[in-house]
């Protein structure tokens, strides 16, 4: 697969949509398309904490990338009427580094700190937060040797806001010291179908519901890749459909950008592919299985196999990567008779 298909069907951030989710960017809850129920619990939280006049709760949100977890930290932040400050973990390799953060930035009482990738934030750093979330003090080192001392620096009020596509990589007493946690799940393509729509509107792209249908069905469940594919799409309709998108002309689109109507790449089948016809279904190892494809194992982990195992197309076992009797037929290959006979159960 090229990098410019790469670019265009991984749900990770590409410096190129910088620009465009600033402009797509909802600024509030009632514009945040999807997530229904986070939405709900969020706006209760929010509202309570502001009539009490605290700040809220440290909120964890995690799941798969490209589904707002950046855009729903900027709402809460809008809706506690603070501003945000934003940083992300691997950015931050010394304790120091956060401190500096936490003293340096002006954080106000009902201000919001988010940190995106948090499971990446270095273990001696996390230590640096543990006072911040609970005692709302850091402490800071000065000097050295003989005259080294401790001083404790209080801090506004704020709320921590944690972001991370690996949930299992964050420690048990950082983990515990959110107060509100939310799964953001894929999308429906209803939902889907809803941000296509208001994103060319923003945009000022002309399309029909049927090229806005093609699209979301083919986005992966995932905003950011329907904006995107939205974006590539406009430029086949602008050379070959006069500037208006419609069912063909999305259809047409999408299968030159090698986007299948399960929104399978070119990277996903080279997956899949390899698991059936290399490693005759499996179990194989990720470690394996990413030098077959070229592919490093954490982009495999994190950006393709939440959707396979999705659309229930492999199983991840302790013994490795299986395919499923969905892949067989999404391959028009018959399925063994060992797995045709459990099948029968």
């Amino acid at each position: 697969m090229s990098e410019e298909e790469h670019k265009l069907t991984t749900p990770q951030f590409q410096k190129e949509d910088r620009g465009f989710e600033n402009t797509l960017r909802p600024s509030k809850m009632t514009e945040f398309i999807g997530q229904e129920k986070i939405k709900q619990r969020l706006e209760i939280f929010v509202q309570a904490a502001r009539e009490r006049g605290d700040p809220l709760d440290h909120t964890l949100l995690y799941g798969p990338p490209g589904l707002g977890k950046t855009t729903l930290a900027h709402i809460i932040a809008h809706e506690m009427g603070g501003n945000i400050y934003s940083t992300s973990g691997p950015s931050i390799d010394r304790p120091g580094e956060l401190a500096k953060i936490l003293t340096n930035t002006q954080l106000q009482d009902k201000d919001t700190l988010f940190i995106d990738e948090i499971h990446r934030l270095h273990p001696q750093a996390e230590e640096v937060l543990y006072s911040a979330m609970e005692d709302f003090k850091v402490d800071i080192i000065l000097g050295k040797g003989a005259s080294i001392r401790s001083v404790k620096i209080p801090l506004s009020h704020f709320t921590l806001i944690g972001a991370t596509t690996r949930a299992g990589l964050l420690t048990s007493p950082l983990r515990n010291r959110f107060g509100v946690t939310s799964h953001l799940d894929y999308y429906s393509e209803d939902e889907l179908f809803f941000i296509v729509i208001r994103s060319s509107s923003i945009l000022e792209i002309t399309i029909d519901e049927g090229g806005a249908k093609e699209i979301a069905k083919r986005a992966r469940g995932t905003p950011r890749v329907a904006n995107r594919i939205l974006r590539r799409v406009r430029d086949f309709a602008q050379i070959k459909g006069e500037g208006v998108i419609t069912e063909e002309i999305a259809r047409k689109a999408l299968n030159i950008l090698e986007i299948d109507k399960k929104g399978l790449d070119a990277m996903d089948r080279k997956i899949l592919q390899a698991i059936l016809y290399k490693f005759g279904g499996g179990p194989v190892g990720i470690k394996t299985l990413s030098m077959a494809v070229n592919e490093e194992p954490e982009t495999i982990e994190e950006v393709y196999e939440p959707y396979l195992i999705r659309e229930g197309l492999i199983n991840r076992t302790p013994k490795g990567r299986v395919a499923t009797p969905l892949l067989y037929e999404y391959l028009n290959e018959t399925p063994p008779f060992s797995l045709q006979q459990k099948l029968s159960f």
